[in-house]
């Protein structure tokens, strides 16, 4: 069984990033070493702020997605424990479902 995650990184620039990956301290090096992406290879070094686990490839996905759409106030809240990543995922895909 695989693991899959999804992650903030603190860029050394005060940003963040938001990232999907199956080995967190594998994915943390290559982002320091500058392969990961654009936009954290001009940020370096990075850290990991948040991180969670997902059920498979596709929850992971959908969840990078989803905390990506959030503002970095929510994301903060998130990063210092004061929101719950799945409750609030839950919230917004039953929002979601009942605008269809």
């Amino acid at each position: 069984m695989s693991n899959h995650y999804v992650y903030i990184l603190k860029c050394s620039d005060g940003t963040l990033y938001t990232g999907y990956t199956i080995d967190l301290k594998n994915r943390l090096k290559v982002h320091n070493s500058g392969k990961a992406s654009k936009y954290t290879r001009t940020r370096l070094p990075v850290e990991y702020a948040y991180h969670s686990k997902c059920v498979d490839k596709s929850d992971a996905l959908k969840k990078e997605i989803f905390i990506k759409s959030l503002n970095r106030k929510k994301k903060l809240e998130l990063i210092n424990g004061k929101l719950d990543l799945n409750k609030i995922y839950t919230l917004y895909i039953k929002k979601k479902s009942n605008k269809l």
